[in-house]
């Protein structure tokens, strides 16, 4: 976890991160109304690391990532998405935790679930997927180490 990171091109995301990383979470942890994690994947066509904040829910030993973009009725897909989907390993830090995951996504009825309780905890999505034409993936994170 040593070679350059970089942060995401919305400045508000940023500097989330940056609060997040330099207290352990203290500072972004909580944020928004909900859970905020630091997702950290490879790009697709740099294969540069690239680091993002993210709500977050739980499934178990499971982590829930909701897909949704970044503004209203813009249906392209965050590029966090688009990265792990060519490369499903990840680098995640909760709070001062620093793991390894494998992302896969949701479908079906795990999909459904899964949407659920993402929308319950975060209302915001369900107006984001009212806006897109598109169902808005669903990303589980199972941790490798």
């Amino acid at each position: 976890m040593t070679a350059q990171v970089t942060d995401s091109p919305d400045p508000a995301v940023a500097d989330h991160v940056r609060r997040y990383l330099a207290t352990d979470g203290a500072d972004g942890y909580l944020e928004g109304g909900s859970t905020n994690l630091v997702l950290t994947t490879v790009g697709r066509s740099t294969g540069q690391r690239r680091r993002t904040g993210l709500f977050f829910g739980q499934d178990g030993e499971r982590l829930v990532l909701v897909a949704s973009g970044v503004r209203f009725g813009d249906p392209t897909l965050p590029h966090w998405y688009r990265n792990l989907r060519a490369n499903p390993e990840v680098e995640v830090q909760i709070r001062a935790e620093r793991f390894t995951a494998l992302a896969r996504i949701a479908e079906g009825a795990e999909r459904t679930r899964l949407w659920r309780l993402m929308a319950d905890d975060a209302p915001v999505f369900e107006r984001h997927q009212a806006s897109v034409p598109h169902d808005i993936p669903v990303v589980v994170l199972e941790r490798t180490s």
